[in-house]
């Protein structure tokens, strides 16, 4: 199953409800982990450490920094870009389809928008 980090800006009611649906699903808020005000790039060098897929509302600049570390050669186990125009319950939804349908390393190098269709 997939592991999740939620960056410091994530809507915490899309946290709360994947983790409601489903309290297996590992994702953690960074500001849990001592990570508050973190820059984009030291956020995903911890995601890559600790094998996590990053959740993001930032396509700004958390989606560059992915790119930048994928063209460097760099781990990085993926990023999912969720527009706050989407439903928090469609977002719930896709990133439990994600977290229980997903391969180890699918999303390894990539950024990808949810929803998926």
């Amino acid at each position: 199953m997939l592991r999740f980090a939620a960056d410091e800006n994530f809507n915490n009611d899309i946290v709360r409800g994947v983790l409601r649906r489903n309290p297996r699903i590992d994702i953690v808020r960074v500001q849990d982990v001592g990570l508050s005000n973190t820059d984009d790039p030291a956020l995903l060098e911890w995601a890559a450490h600790e094998d996590r897929v990053m959740l993001t509302h930032d396509v700004a600049t958390m989606t560059r920094h992915a790119i930048d570390r994928v063209r460097e050669g760099l781990p990085m186990p993926g990023v999912f870009e969720i527009t706050r125009k989407v439903p928090i319950g469609v977002a719930i939804e896709e990133i439990l389809l994600l977290a229980e349908c997903s391969l180890e390393k699918e999303w390894e190098g990539q950024v990808r928008y949810l929803p998926l269709r």
